[in-house]
C-alpha cells in the first residue's frame, strides 16, 4: 500500500527523481556554447569564435543526447545544438575555422 500513498508526477519534462550531473554538465555547457556561437555569428570578424564555438557546442550536444536520460535534457539539448550549429555555419560562411591561417 505504499504505492497508493505515493504522489506520482504526470509531466513531460519530469525528471525520474534521480541526480544526474554529467548529464546536466553537459546541458548548461551546451547551452552555453550555443549562445556565444549564435551571438557571435553575427558579427563578421568574430568567425573564428564562432565556428569553434559552434563546433564543439555541436560535439558536446551529440554527446550529450547520447547519454541523456529525461525528457527535460534532450529538450534543452536540442535547442543549444540548434544554436551552435547556426553559429557554426554563419562562422564557416564568414571565414571558416582558421580563417586563411592555413593558406
Amino acid at each position: 500500500m505504499a504505492q497508493a500513498m505515493q504522489r506520482q508526477s504526470i509531466s513531460l519534462f519530469a525528471t525520474d527523481g534521480k541526480p544526474h550531473p554529467l548529464q546536466d554538465t553537459l546541458v548548461a555547457v551546451t547551452l552555453v556554447l550555443g549562445a556565444v556561437a549564435f551571438i557571435t555569428a553575427f558579427f563578421h570578424n568574430l568567425h573564428l569564435l564562432s565556428s569553434w564555438t559552434g563546433l564543439i557546442g555541436i560535439a558536446t550536444g551529440l554527446y550529450g543526447q547520447f547519454i541523456s536520460v529525461t525528457t527535460r535534457e534532450r529538450t534543452a539539448l536540442i535547442i543549444g545544438l540548434g544554436a551552435s550549429a547556426i553559429g557554426f555555419f554563419l562562422g564557416m560562411a564568414h571565414g571558416g575555422l582558421f580563417g586563411g591561417w592555413l593558406g
